[in-house]
């Protein structure tokens, strides 16, 4: 029998997978209940090339707790500024099995 977590494993791996055959560059997030993390990952998978958190000082001052839809707005607005300046302008979205 597949539990939850085992479950969330599995699609994540299918996911990860077609965005790998795609060879796009993927949009990671992950959300706990007070912070939320993006970042932007090479298309072989080895690197990062941006990232933006709800930890960040300078994001932290201007929203306080971070696991509400503003602080959401925020990074993702965060995260596509520094995935541009980057020279990135298109991502695969990998939800990491997780329904957003």
């Amino acid at each position: 029998m597949i539990d939850k977590n085992q479950a969330r494993l599995r699609r994540a791996r299918k996911t990860r997978a077609k965005i790998a055959e795609l060879k796009s560059v993927r949009l990671s997030v992950h959300r706990t209940n007070c912070h939320i993390y993006a970042q932007v990952i090479s298309a072989c998978g080895s690197k990062v090339l941006a990232a933006a958190s709800t930890l960040e000082t300078e994001v932290r001052k201007d929203l306080g707790n971070g696991g509400n839809v503003g602080a959401a707005a925020a990074i993702g607005k965060l995260i596509a500024e520094r995935a541009i300046k980057a020279g990135i302008e298109q991502v695969a979205f990998d939800r990491s099995g997780f329904q957003y």
